[in-house]
């Protein structure tokens, strides 16, 4: 659970005449992954690809070329079926014909579209200005320009060009058409008249006659080439729904063949003989070598050259040939260089959370794996900050939606933990008796006393929440301590664990003790109003904490020196008052839920704070007197104020609902993150990718 799964160096040895019934068998149980050959076998060279990689290869890129033309996805599957070698040789190359030029015709049509739709583009501004187009070119005497512009402006300027004779304004809503004939010998005087006017130039268009025609023309060609791109892809859909099923079922083939045909590429061969090396899960050895034997008996030597510990081994050995007990590798041989791949080994309601694992890194597979302390750990953090049952119920259901409604593995995942971060929020709700921030289940579960008070107006209570924190920041970062004890003594020994790790839990734990006990009281006075009746260790002990926390100061500064001074504080302290952020976000949460339930319902004060919901303001006026009163509330000004009270209950709880994943969920992540694995976690670990694949559209049978 905390160790990933036992992984098991394997190697398998033979002749090249059972190469391929090796490869065939081993694809087949989905359970080795390669090795790449390193060159540490003196007269063995890397591979090649079997006869047929190339041919299959280039098979496969067809495939996926025409899957992306057709638009072919796994839903189009259909069942599963059989692909002969004349299927991939005759049926494909009848499907690449048609869809090659199908899709030649599709663009050529749209090439076609795309030049009539920029010549529309062109001629609708002249179609707006009604000139046509011959008047607007072809003089010796006359300066035109067509544009973007304000006609009044365009007219100013020309009126007082000084080396413009005569001149017209022709315009079209904001399309202006300027004509000027030059003074003697001016030259460009239009261009440099409009300087001082905002005009954007147009082409006129290499077309003759009436603009409108030319457009109303265009329009019917564009209709034209649009119907027939209908039609092609009509043909194309036609072509999708006849073939997606042979062509996912052939990729899937083909996908297979090359795996096969290029596994040669990470064995160590010679002319005439094999080695494949890769790793599997320990308890998969047995059945491994069942199934390579009875594809191929006592022609192969199969070894189990590792049965790989926990303990880091910074470069181990092996042999081919050479059996290995379970703890110990074989003598002799060369170093292997690559690290087991990692399978991580958690229990089903964990393994959504291993998505949060990774998105820092994957467990490296020395290391132990923080996934069920992150199940534990993130949504009670994230289920402490909301503690609320409505928005607890809706992230739940919400969560259920992403795991029921998506194949991918990342929305499953992430249901997952939506789901559990979901019911947290929903039990910290009835246990504070809120619902939507109202406190009506501590009303009818709980007769008006729940087990927790959020005491928004109480600086005790929210005091006592600041403590809560540090106390669940000493816990959490305890574990993580733990943890990287645990790493240390099992990668350096004992010493440096202790030093490193122990002495780091000592120090934290020691002052953290100390300040929640009565010895942190001065002369038998009030206790520091953090603490309340949270709890309270004896002098005796925060004097005993106390000296472990300079023991562990001790050692730090022996194993770190100089940085190890420097960076007591943040051991000591900082990082656990970084975990503050709870009670803040806790807090603020519960008073933006408090602000949108005032507005609606309103409220009064009376030995506490109570929402207006079975009565209105008169009543609170005669009961308790106009300044008991702190806002008559939305649902009590008549319809209007109905009205705008629901609006405000819907969008303002949405508003508390969405803010309570980005700030809760952003926060509780950061907890995770920052202070808890950057105590212990490296990552860095392989995938587990073994030979193999799961078919999904075919069937050997």
């Amino acid at each position: 659970m905390l160790r990933p799964s036992r992984m098991s160096k394997v190697s398998v040895t033979g002749t090249k005449a059972v190469m391929g019934d090796v490869i065939e068998a081993a694809h087949g149980t989905n359970l080795l992954h390669l090795s790449d050959y390193d060159g540490g076998y003196e007269g063995f060279d890397a591979g090649s690809p079997v006869e047929g990689a190339e041919d299959a290869s280039e098979k496969l890129v067809t495939i996926r070329s025409l899957q992306s033309i057709l638009g072919v996805s796994e839903d189009d599957a259909g069942p599963t079926r059989i692909v002969t070698e004349d299927a991939l040789d005759e049926d494909l190359e009848d499907v690449r014909q048609a869809a090659n030029d199908l899709d030649d015709r599709r663009e050529e049509i749209a090439d076609e579209l795309r030049g009539i739709e920029e010549r529309i583009d062109a001629l609708e501004p002249f179609a707006e200005l009604g000139i046509d187009l011959d008047y607007l070119r072809g003089y010796d005497s006359l300066e035109v320009a067509v544009g973007h512009a304000n006609p009044g402006a365009v007219e100013t300027a020309l009126a007082h060009a000084d080396d413009i004779a005569a001149s017209e304004v022709f315009s079209g809503g904001d399309v202006v058409a300027a004509f000027a004939r030059p003074s003697e010998h001016a030259d460009s005087a239009l261009d440099e008249a409009l300087v001082s006017v905002d005009f954007t130039r147009l082409d006129v268009p290499d077309a003759d006659g009436d603009p409108e025609d030319i457009v109303a023309e265009l329009e019917h060609e564009r209709e034209t080439l649009e119907s027939r791109l209908e039609s092609v892809e009509s043909e194309l859909e036609d072509l999708r729904l006849e073939h997606a099923g042979f062509l996912l079922a052939a990729e899937e083939t083909l996908t297979i063949e090359v795996e096969k045909h290029e596994a040669p590429l990470s064995f160590a061969t010679t002319e005439h003989a094999f080695v494949a090396e890769g790793w599997l899960p320990s308890e998969e050895y047995t059945d491994f070598v069942e199934t390579i034997r009875g594809a191929v008996g006592d022609r192969v030597e199969i070894e189990e050259l590792e049965r790989a510990t926990y303990t880091p081994s910074h470069g181990h050995s092996h042999e081919p040939g050479a059996d290995a007990d379970e703890e110990a590798v074989a003598d002799g041989g060369h170093e292997v260089a690559d690290e087991p791949p990692v399978v991580q080994d958690n229990p089903g309601p964990a393994r959504p959370f291993e998505l949060l694992v990774r998105m820092i890194n994957r467990p490296n597979y020395h290391e132990l794996d923080p996934t069920v302390v992150l199940m534990l750990t993130f949504p009670a953090l994230f289920g402490y900050m909301i503690g609320d049952f409505g928005y607890g119920t809706f992230y739940t259901l919400g969560g259920v939606l992403l795991y029921t409604k998506f194949d991918s593995g990342t929305f499953k995942s992430l249901g997952g933990v939506a789901i559990w971060a979901g019911g947290f929020t929903a039990l910290f709700g009835l246990l504070y008796g809120e619902i939507f921030g109202l406190h009506l289940l501590g009303e009818w579960v709980w007769g008006g006393h729940p087990p927790i008070e959020k005491g928004l107006h109480t600086g005790s209570i929210a005091s006592m929440w600041l403590a809560a924190a540090l106390l669940v920041g000493m816990v959490h970062l305890g574990v993580g301590y733990i943890f990287a004890f645990v790493n240390d003594w099992n990668a350096h020994g004992i010493k440096e664990a202790v030093m490193e790790d122990a002495s780091k839990l000592m120090l934290m734990g020691g002052v953290g003790i100390w300040l929640f006990s009565a010895h942190m009281q001065s002369g038998g006075g009030p206790r520091p109003p953090f603490m309340l009746d949270l709890v309270e260790f004896p002098a005796t002990v925060g004097l005993a904490a106390l000296g472990a926390a300079g023991l562990g100061f001790v050692m730090l500064i022996a194993a770190e020196g100089i940085v190890g001074l420097l960076e007591t504080p943040t051991y000591a302290l900082v990082n656990v008052v970084s975990y503050t952020r709870i009670a803040a976000v806790l807090l603020a949460k519960a008073g933006m839920a408090f602000v949108v339930n005032l507005l609606v319902f309103g409220a009064y004060e009376h030995h506490g704070v109570h929402f207006m919901l079975n009565y209105g303001p008169d009543h609170v006026r005669a009961e308790y007197g106009s300044e008991a009163l702190m806002f008559p509330g939305l649902a009590h000004m008549g319809a209007v104020g109905l009205l705008g009270g629901i609006l405000v209950l819907v969008l303002g709880h949405a508003l508390v609902f969405v803010l309570g994943v980005t700030s809760a969920g952003l926060q509780a992540l950061r907890l995770e993150y920052v202070e808890f694995f950057n105590k212990f976690y490296d990552g860095g670990g392989d995938a587990y990718e073994p030979f193999g694949h799961s078919r999904s559209f075919t069937t050997e049978d």
